[in-house]
């Protein structure tokens, strides 16, 4: 058996003369590894859709994003009324 030179992982896929018990073994490495690959994106999909934590950690960012929105909002309201007085 070989080891993947990029990832650092037995490989013996495409050796020819394997026997049976070994294309099994590869198989049962396969699945466990997958399985600690997918447990593993899960976790990460959790914490990254998590929008309460979101908030919580960029609480600041957040609060002051509001405020210039809230400011540039009310320049624009302001500009709109001085227009209907003048006449435009």
């Amino acid at each position: 058996m070989s080891v993947d030179p990029k990832s650092g992982r037995p490989s013996t896929a495409g050796q020819p003369g394997r026997s049976a018990a070994e294309i099994r073994r590869d198989i049962d490495i396969q699945r466990k590894q997958l399985g600690t690959n997918v447990e593993a994106l899960r976790g990460k999909v959790t914490e990254v859709t998590d929008w309460r934590a979101q908030v919580e950690e960029h609480k600041q960012q957040l609060i002051i994003a509001g405020a210039a929105v809230g400011f540039l909002i009310g320049i624009k309201l302001m500009r709109g009324r001085r227009r209907r007085k003048r006449g435009y």
